[in-house]
């Protein structure tokens, strides 16, 4: 292959080549995108499944705990007073705690997965 003499000689001799290139790391940066959102789309479904059930849970819970103390108690009133009360202390420890447990787990977890993909 002989020497271009300049840069444009270079790039009009190789134009399919980087053409072909260009289509390829374009292609691949569709799919990257494709599977970053595939993913971000099934944790995204997975955690309102997750959500759905805790408050199906915690709404049977409370009932269950409800009627236990009214059981104990003798009287509905008392009983599901009590119940919520449970459910209000529980509230405010996890509001309190909601860094440690939430926030500061879920950066890291964001972070190492951003990390992981770049790789």
């Amino acid at each position: 292959m002989p020497q271009p003499e300049n840069l444009g000689a270079f790039f009009s001799e190789n134009k399919r080549l980087v053409s072909d290139y260009i289509e390829t790391r374009l292609a691949l940066l569709k799919l990257q995108a494709i599977s970053s959102v595939s993913k971000m789309a099934g944790r995204l479904i997975w955690a309102m499944i997750a959500v759905f059930f805790t408050f199906i849970i915690l709404i049977f819970g409370g009932l269950v705990l409800g009627f236990w103390f009214s059981d104990l108690t003798g009287s509905y009133v008392k009983g599901f007073a009590l119940a919520m009360l449970a459910f209000v202390v529980l509230f405010i420890l996890v509001a309190a705690l909601r860094k440690s447990l939430f926030v500061n787990p879920m950066i890291q977890k964001i972070i190492s997965t951003a990390n992981r993909e770049k790789e």
